[in-house]
């Protein structure tokens, strides 16, 4: 019972994880006949504040991420390690982990250099209330760009790593265990 608490603990880590390193915010190209969009288009203060707050929601989401990935690591790679001693090719999950962790270590120091726009908030005062419009949408690009940097160095790793785990599990089902019999 122990066992099959800790992998479901496993699979919810890695599903956060992978969610966490997806983007949040959906694209679509203008169409033939859309209007074309202002190049500095002026955002309400509502907005903005709103943009703001869901800015800073995602840092800290972010950072809780952060602190936790070094647990997270180390069970994979056990996972891993227990998965190669019992003869299971792990090679592609491995390599997944890696590039994982490797992305992380790129893409941590751009969320500390994110620290100095969040303490800074140019533009907005302790409340997250507009200040400076001006500046306060040059605080919400700046952030912008820096998830973005963050998205970037991840790669879709996360979503790599979730991958071939799930196709891991796929290839190397777990056996059923026997039922007890109930004794007479």
């Amino acid at each position: 019972m122990k066992t099959l608490f800790k992998k479901t603990i496993l699979i919810a880590l890695v599903a956060a994880l992978g969610l966490a390193s997806l983007p949040f915010v959906s694209v679509s190209a203008a169409g033939e006949y859309d209007p074309p969009v202002p190049e500095e288009k002026q955002l309400s203060n509502e907005r903005l504040e709103q943009i703001w707050a869901r800015q800073l929601e995602r840092y800290e989401r972010i950072g809780k991420g952060f602190e936790r990935d070094d647990a997270f690591i180390e069970r994979v790679q056990k996972l891993i390690d227990r998965a190669k001693e019992n003869g299971k090719d792990v090679s592609d999950v491995q390599a997944a982990l890696d590039a994982f962790e490797a992305a992380l270590k790129d893409a941590h120091p751009i969320y500390e250099s994110a620290k100095g726009i969040v303490n800074s908030h140019q533009g907005f005062d302790e409340n997250g209330k507009v200040t400076d419009p001006a500046k306060a949408q040059e605080t919400v690009s700046a952030m912008r760009a820096k998830f973005q940097e963050i998205k970037e160095a991840m790669n879709g790793t996360g979503k790599a790593l979730r991958e071939a785990i799930r196709a891991f599990r796929e290839a190397n089902p777990r056996p059923p265990r026997p039922t007890p019999t109930p004794s007479n």
